[in-house]
C-alpha cells in the first residue's frame, strides 16, 4: 500500500470534528507549497535578472 492509500485509510478512520482539522491541515500545506515556490522564483529572477538584461541574450533569443 502507497503512502497516499494509507493517508486514505487513516481518514476514513477519523471522526468527522477531526476530519475538519485534516482538511485545514492540508491545506495548509498546499498553500505553503505554493508560497515557497513563488519565493524561490521571485528570489532568482533578481539573480537571473543580469543574465536576461545582456545584448547577448536578446540577440541569441530573437528567432524564438
Amino acid at each position: 500500500m502507497d503512502t497516499k492509500e494509507q493517508v486514505i485509510e487513516e481518514i476514513k478512520k477519523m471522526p468527522y470534528p477531526l476530519l475538519i482539522e485534516v482538511l485545514d491541515f492540508l491545506r495548509f500545506l498546499r498553500e505553503k507549497s505554493i508560497r515557497q515556490k513563488m519565493e524561490t522564483a521571485l528570489l532568482s529572477e533578481k539573480s537571473l535578472r543580469r543574465d536576461w538584461l545582456l545584448p547577448e541574450e536578446d540577440e541569441a533569443w530573437k528567432d524564438l
